[in-house]
């Protein structure tokens, strides 16, 4: 079997390769650098538009991670960056594969939780509309683009991914340093819900996803209990043995952050209920132990 990765080198495409590469999985890296040793490659360049798909003749499925990263200061250039990365490099892909004569039986593309926008207390499944903010739209047309991959006769999924539980980047590797020096607390108010998910489970999500041939559309890759910033933050603190009583009022956040603070303050109660219908087994669907598992493991 073979599977095509873009993104390969960030958070979660390096956890998937290791977990592909560790059961003999041959892999192909869709990236812009020249070569991703010991990977084989092929180059794209999203922004010229140019992308040779025939390496892609009869790979099982491909997996579209790649995307300007969201957690920065939005100025509109970087709000444009992160909108074309995501759209012009779907869209790439996906007429990439048309001209492909043995196309990939699945595509799973990278979404997020954004897509829902500020849920409030909502409980939200993929059956839950779009918010109207910035990221929900960026999400909305994303997952759009990744959808024609079906009139293709590809089964696509567009995975709406929470906040990855990882010390190796994302979020987490962001606050360990302040709750390590205990200058950690809860977010704005603390009372917006926080849907996340451990790497393990998001990488054991996705290569399940890749198998089951009646999961397709929208999947929400959360885990099944959300919580509250307020106790995410008390959880982080107790895994770390140090306070975590430093809130970071939302006025300091807008002044560091601009408007991508509102995804700070915002937050989702995203529950995976196509996921779990379908039979995915969580390995870590508590906070408390999946912090301490990463934390401990150096995940």
């Amino acid at each position: 079997m073979k599977v095509a990765i873009s993104g390969a080198s960030g958070l979660v495409g390096t956890a998937l390769r290791e977990s592909f590469s560790a059961d003999g999985v041959d892999l192909l890296a869709l990236t812009r650098r020249k070569s991703l040793p010991p990977l084989a490659t092929v180059t794209w360049d999203v922004e010229k538009g140019r992308f040779d798909a025939s390496s892609l003749e009869g790979v099982y499925a491909v997996v579209h991670l790649a995307g300007e990263p969201v957690a920065q200061r939005w100025t509109e250039a970087t709000k444009t960056a992160i909108r074309e990365s995501r759209l012009k490099g779907t869209q790439l892909l996906v007429e990439g594969l048309k001209s492909l004569k043995d196309k990939p039986k699945v595509l799973f593309s990278a979404s997020a939780v954004g897509f829902y926008g500020d849920g409030g207390d909502e409980v939200l499944t993929e059956s839950s509309p779009a918010g109207r903010d910035f990221l929900a739209g960026v999400c909305e047309d994303w997952e759009h683009a990744a959808m024609e991959a079906m009139g293709l006769g590809v089964r696509t999924v567009v995975g709406r991914i929470g906040v990855v539980l990882s010390t190796r980047g994302g979020a987490l590797r962001k606050m360990l340093t302040p709750f390590r020096l205990g200058l950690g607390g809860p977010v704005g108010s603390g009372r917006q819900w926080m849907s996340w998910i451990h790497i393990g489970d998001l990488v054991g999500a996705i290569r399940f996803i890749l198998h089951d041939d009646d999961l397709m559309g929208a999947v929400n890759l959360t885990a099944p209990h959300p919580v509250r910033n307020a106790e995410f933050t008390k959880s982080l603190g107790a895994a770390l043995h140090r306070p975590a009583v430093m809130p970071a009022p939302a006025f300091g956040l807008k002044l560091a952050f601009g408007e991508m603070a509102q995804v700070l303050l915002d937050g989702q109660r995203a529950l995976p209920a196509k996921l779990e219908e379908a039979g995915y087994q969580f390995r870590q669907p508590e906070l408390g132990p999946a912090l301490e598992d990463v934390l401990e493991g150096g995940k």
